[in-house]
């Protein structure tokens, strides 16, 4: 770039040099402040790091995006500030000012001031001079997703409640009530199968409440023998056993103001059953050694894999315990009786293994998903996430293959595999994405084929191959007819 007094300097070789900086100051300032103009006035947050990543300058989108006022940014280190998913695995900012190599438009999230997960794009690049000179530091500019995301969510027919996603029926009426269950404070019991997300609805009913600056705790109760238990939850004084050599604080007192998620509560003995009691009941408890109770506030959300109301029946739970902790309740559903999820679930996977690996695979093939579709998942979630995990490891670039799937799951015996299942689930996750899309453009099937992302004549096609049977105007249903 060149200076606009070397111009005037070629057009007036008289001129001194004392004079020839003055007005290379002046120019300095004026672009100075003409950039800094524009920096405040774009949308995309701007931030500027040196060579030891504290950040040097922060524009308002910057300040807005992120819920942080500049003054507390600048001169922090720039990853305590964004808490971006990519700052500890794969910094872009870092890979520019390693290679020189600019980086535009890569994904990520952040983190903002409130806890929220803020969806962005960043591009980043080498900070230079007016002459185009490195300097020492690294700018960066990110943009806020959070609108596109919304809009891209609501084309897919999806929704999605911290990190739980769905489109499935039952799911959305569990997302619907959560802002609710959330605000209310009340103790939850959540029942499901192994690997159906009850940690992750935990956390969101959390999240969702007036306690969720205060911490989230987690106990496995059935991964630990009752006395270790005991004073994990209650803590212990010092002195109570041998090894007691200081106070230990419990999870009932972390938890303090927070949640205490109690997982799998069907697995506690009788003997700690009584003392959870009385914890519910009373907001108070006695340390192990202690003399003296401890009151806590602590919200407490409960979870298992068995059906409570039939171990009370036959003994096995005690009855005021369940009443206790049966306030409200929330049956989460097996992947399958969900099926249209896995499609969504699968490529949720494929979309978070892809950031933390740094690779990126393309999705998965039509074959395996068509297996996926088949399969049963008695490990729900978890099982498909653990399956495509294992497929990140075998795949290296584009797709992912039948080939890349574990064990006995990419070559099943043939002899017992039927086609027939598999195109059936198929067509059922078809028919039921078809129908619920219809019923949310009140059956306007332009309207519905734009939603899916297909023609008008596709989708036409669609129902008459499915056989579905749509309602008419007057209330009345039809199967369509060529």
């Amino acid at each position: 770039m060149k200076w606009l007094s070397e111009k005037i300097l070629k057009k007036m070789p008289g001129i001194s040099k004392k004079v020839m900086v003055k007005m290379r100051q002046k120019e300095d300032i004026r672009i100075s402040e003409s950039t800094a103009i524009i920096l405040e006035s774009i949308s995309d947050g701007v931030f500027t790091v040196d060579r030891d990543w504290l950040i040097t300058s922060f524009n308002r989108a910057a300040e807005e995006i992120t819920g942080i006022p500049r003054e507390e940014a600048v001169g922090r280190h720039c990853s305590d500030v964004f808490r971006a998913s990519m700052c500890e695995t794969d910094c872009a900012l870092r890979r520019t000012m390693e290679t020189g190599k600019p980086i535009i438009n890569r994904s990520a999230f952040i983190i903002d001031a409130e806890g929220r997960r803020i969806p962005i794009s960043v591009s980043t690049a080498m900070l230079r001079d007016h002459e185009g000179n490195i300097m020492r530091g690294g700018v960066e500019t990110f943009r806020d997703l959070s609108l596109v995301e919304e809009l891209r969510e609501v084309i897919e027919g999806r929704f999605q409640v911290g990190d739980l996603i769905s489109r499935s029926v039952s799911m959305r009426k569990i997302f619907d009530i959560l802002p609710l269950v959330g605000a209310s404070g009340s103790t939850l019991l959540i029942q499901g199968g192994t690997g159906t997300g009850k940690e992750l609805l935990a956390r969101a009913v959390h999240n969702l409440s007036a306690g969720q600056d205060r911490p989230f705790i987690a106990v496995n109760c059935g991964a630990l023998p009752d006395a270790l238990l005991e004073s994990e939850l209650f803590g212990y004084k010092a002195g109570a056993f041998t090894g007691a050599v200081r106070d230990k604080p419990g999870r009932f007192e972390l938890a303090r103001g927070g949640t205490l998620f109690l997982d799998e509560i069907g697995e506690v003995s009788h003997a700690l059953q009584v003392r959870l009691l009385r914890v519910l009941q009373e907001k108070t408890f006695e340390p192990l050694g202690g003399i003296t109770s401890v009151k806590t506030d602590a919200r407490i959300i409960a979870a298992t894999n068995r059906d409570l109301a039939a171990h009370v029946r036959n003994g096995a739970f005690r009855q005021d315990l369940f009443y206790r902790i049966n306030v409200v309740r929330i049956d989460l559903p097996p992947l399958r009786n969900r099926k249209e999820d896995i499609p969504l679930l699968t490529e949720h996977f494929v979309s978070r293994f892809n950031r933390v690996q740094g690779k990126s695979l393309s999705g998965v093939s039509a074959e395996v998903l068509e297996r996926l579709m088949a399969h049963d998942f008695p490990g729900n979630i978890r099982e498909l996430e653990n399956i495509i995990e294992h497929a990140f490891v075998l795949c290296t670039q584009g797709r992912i293959e039948l080939r890349h799937l574990p064990g006995d799951f990419a070559a099943p015996d043939l002899s017992r595999a039927n086609p027939s299942d598999m195109r059936t689930a198929v067509s059922s996750v078809q028919a039921q994405t078809i129908l619920e899309s219809l019923k949310r453009n009140h059956n306007n099937r332009a309207a519905t084929a734009r939603e899916l992302g297909i023609h008008k004549s596709t989708l036409f096609r669609k129902i008459k191959s499915l056989g579905l049977s749509l309602p008419r105007q007057d209330g009345r249903s039809r199967r369509q007819k060529e």
